[in-house]
């Protein structure tokens, strides 16, 4: 399955009335899908927030710039000193409590940080891949086996974190890339970069299976700024399931029906539990 489009960017017109004409007790599935708001409270910084990663870029290059395949192949060097200075971050954080709460949900997250996976989410789908994982480099619709990355031999190095000469040399050899990455050799991280597909190497045929069987679908802790959600709703509106939207700051979809909580996913949960 190919869908494209990484990024979202138009407006959201979807020309639907959600009317829920079933009752809470008659819903047996219900799928959550998570943003960064979510691994918030770990320590790790939302995307698109004041403090977030795609706030900061390189010298030379905005993180839009920076998180391609384009720069993948032409300046692999920057690209993946880019990568490991997050992956430094918060390699070693841990799962908060809304990961433990989602651990045997139905969950699809476009975090790249396998929380929900240490929390012991074992079914979940990580739709935009995982930052510790590493593919070999080749065309997009090839699947190709997923393998643990290589990041903790750079931190646990000697090197300095400000030496990006060092760095980039030690990162370039553990990657198999001398001047571009090499299809069949080179290893690439396993995350879904702005002008790539989803793909079943993302598992997302299966991901539209859940969508598609959902009688309904919670967003957490997303911005409505990738595509993934996009898809999510039409599915969710097609299927006359139950929408809910939970943030601090909710986006405003200006579609009928959709049950918004303006309350954080910890909020939400406690909210449930007293419930």
């Amino acid at each position: 399955m190919l869908s494209k489009c990484f990024q979202h960017t138009g407006s959201w017109d979807f020309n639907f009335n959600n009317k829920k004409n079933r009752s809470d007790k008659e819903l047996i599935k219900k799928l959550f899908i998570t943003g960064a708001g979510v691994s918030k409270n770990s320590g790790i910084p939302t995307f698109r927030g004041a403090d977030g990663f795609w706030t900061i870029g390189s010298s030379n290059f905005t993180p839009q710039e920076m998180a391609t395949r384009k720069m993948y192949y032409e300046n692999p060097g920057e690209f993946l000193l880019w990568y490991y200075k997050r992956f430094v971050s918060y390699r070693h954080v841990q799962p908060n409590e809304v990961h433990f709460w989602l651990a045997n949900k139905r969950l699809i997250t476009q975090n790249i940080d396998g929380l929900d996976g240490k929390a012991g989410n074992t079914q979940y789908i990580p739709i935009h891949g995982r930052l510790d994982k590493v593919t070999v480099f080749q065309n997009q619709e090839i699947l190709v086996p997923i393998e643990d990355a290589p990041w903790d031999l750079v931190a646990d190095s000697e090197i300095e974190l400000n030496d990006d000469i060092k760095l980039k040399k030690l990162l370039l050899d553990l990657f198999k890339i001398s001047k571009h990455p090499e299809h069949g050799l080179s290893l690439k991280p396993f995350v879904l970069l702005f002008d790539e597909y989803y793909t079943d190497s993302y598992r997302m045929s299966e991901a539209e299976r859940e969508m598609k069987s959902a009688d309904s679908v919670v967003f957490m802790g997303t911005s409505f700024s990738v595509n993934i959600t996009s898809i999510a709703l039409r599915y969710a509106l097609s299927n006359n399931a139950k929408i809910e939207i939970v943030d601090p700051d909710p986006i405003d979809l200006n579609i009928n029906g959709i049950e918004y909580h303006k309350m954080t996913a910890k909020e939400y949960i406690l909210k449930l539990n007293q419930g």
